[in-house]
């Protein structure tokens, strides 16, 4: 969503990476150099790894198989078949490929939790995952195939298969290697001057074992949503602008010392310095007859403040997942291998959907306000549908439509996937999360939330201008809204009579994902929060 920067480099050491590294290599192409003390811890750790593969004592994940397999003793010369049939078993997905972004995601946090030194790789494998990324390359991961629990393990087997020379990947070109007919992905590695991994004792599951998947598409979201929230901000100021809103509901004094959420007073404070002063909020101060404003204008700061404290606890979860080195069995500091069920999504998953009902609610409210601005009955003397000649033209009526429509949708996916649990692996693995499904469905709405802001900027914009043609010059928005429809009258016209719309709603869409909406504003009332 952010806009493109220049490639950053990123160095994975053994004691973890920051949200910032994460959407650097995921969305912005940046390298990753692995600190030579990683690579010695992670050295280290294998060197204890091999001396139990060589024990007549069976240790979980090394010489037994998998899951309800793990009954079964593996001799030595089977070993590197249990590890290839693992991968390739478990690469199972089906349905569209998902988004580079997110495979990006999740080769680089795997690769975080390699260089941990807790999961028992070697060093080359660790390396191979570092340099398929900086490669360019990306493994193709269905859809479905992740029920949130023992890890995203299909996400993973699919980008794990890849660094074996197999499974399906797309190179930096956008060619696609591994399908039917098409050049194998070992020939894909070979160009890019990367030799496959044969994997040993207890790397197969070292690379598929972890909440990958939906870690990253948490961390994307989040920065995602910081974004826009901010932009919801705005797009509320102006609509209470065009409504002929007051601004004194926005006043300190109303909301952190009265009701000390910190995500409240951080919205309400940036309507108010966004309305701050607007010859239109101005001109309705003294003599107004309307008592308060409706909820969707009022109450704005208490929904997307909501929102915001929904994203700081989500971004706490967050850091803790990040800080972790999810694997099972897991390699502890004192050498034992120890089984475990860290790599349980729950606690990932409650916040993918907690996020998914903010989402849902901020979409809601937007689409009132646009709604009012449409309707003569409550729009305080605008045109209906904001229509250059209504009746003739219908002006931005079907606008609402579409917000509607994506505002039913986000309702339907603020349903929790984590409520539900179906049992797998011949009922060894009886509960599981659905974090991956809560990933997904995040995704879909934050990018709905966006188009219904985007719609809300476009009808307030021309609400506005329309209150500027109709005053005769007199009633103008402010500064910072001036500076907001300034950047959207770059792609988006004024008011006039009926054209094609849909253009100009994807132009808007585009601007709101740039972050060009907030750089506007303050641009003219300085930072917002």
């Amino acid at each position: 969503m952010a806009p493109t920067r220049s490639p950053l480099t990123v160095t994975l050491g053994s004691s973890g990476v920051t949200p910032e590294d994460v959407v650097a290599v995921a969305r912005h192409n940046a390298r990753v150099a692995i600190a030579q003390e990683a690579l010695d811890t992670v050295a280290k750790v294998r060197a204890h790894i091999d001396e139990l593969a060589h024990s007549e004592i069976p240790a979980y994940g090394i010489s037994t198989g998998f899951g309800a397999l793990a009954n079964r003793h593996i001799p030595g010369e089977l070993r590197t078949q249990l590890q290839k049939s693992l991968i390739r078993s478990h690469a199972a997905g089906m349905g569209p490929a998902v988004e580079r972004e997110v495979v990006r995601g999740i080769m680089f946090l795997r690769a975080k939790t390699l260089a941990s030194g807790r999961t028992g790789v070697r060093p080359v494998v660790l390396q191979t995952m570092v340099d398929v990324l900086n490669a360019g390359i990306t493994p193709v991961v269905r859809e479905f195939g992740s029920l949130g629990c023992s890890g995203d393990l299909a996400p993973l087997s699919h980008c794990a298969l890849v660094l074996m020379g197999e499974g399906e990947a797309e190179g930096p070109d956008g060619v696609t290697y591994g399908g039917r007919g098409e050049a194998p992905v070992a020939e894909l590695l070979a160009g890019h001057g990367i030799e496959p991994v044969t994997l040993a004792e207890k790397e197969g599951l070292a690379l598929v074992n972890g909440t990958e998947g939906m870690l990253g598409m948490l961390l994307m979201a989040i920065a995602d949503l910081r974004q826009l929230l901010t932009t919801a901000d705005i797009t509320a100021a102006l609509s209470v602008e065009a409504l002929l809103g007051t601004d004194q509901v926005f006043v300190p004094e109303l909301h952190a010392a009265l009701r000390p959420h910190p995500g409240q007073a951080a919205s309400a404070d940036n309507m108010l310095r966004v309305l701050s002063n607007s010859p239109i909020v101005a001109s309705h101060r003294v003599g107004d007859s309307k008592v308060q404003d409706a909820y969707s204008l009022r109450c704005a700061p208490q929904v997307a403040g909501a929102a915001r404290d929904t994203v700081d606890y989500a971004a706490l979860v967050a850091s803790r997942e990040l800080a972790a080195a999810i694997d099972n069995p897991v390699v502890l500091p004192d050498g034992r291998v120890s089984s475990n069920g860290n790599f349980h999504g729950a606690p990932v998953a409650y916040v993918l959907d907690f996020l998914a009902i903010a989402v849902a609610d901020l979409s809601s409210i937007a689409e009132r306000r646009t709604d009012r601005m449409l309707d003569p009955a409550r729009s305080h003397g605008l045109p209906a549908f904001l229509a250059a000649d209504p009746g003739v033209d219908s002006g931005l009526m079907i606008a609402q439509y579409t917000q509607a429509g994506l505002v039913s949708e986000n309702k339907r996916l603020a349903v929790p996937a984590s409520v539900d649990s179906i049992p797998s692996s011949a009922m060894q693995e009886d509960h599981v999360s659905m974090g991956w499904h809560a990933a997904r469905k995040l995704r879909k709405a934050v990018e709905n939330l966006r188009r219904v802001l985007a719609i809300e900027l476009v009808t307030s914009a021309r609400a506005i201008d329309i209150r500027t043609q109709l005053s005769d010059g007199e009633l103008l928005p402010g500064p910072a809204g001036a500076a907001v429809i300034g950047v959207l009258r770059s792609v988006v016209d004024g008011p006039g009579t009926d054209r094609f719309l849909s253009p100009e709603l994807e132009a808007a869409d585009r601007l709101v994902a740039s972050g060009k909406v907030r750089e506007a504003a303050e641009s003219a009332v300085g930072i917002l929060a």
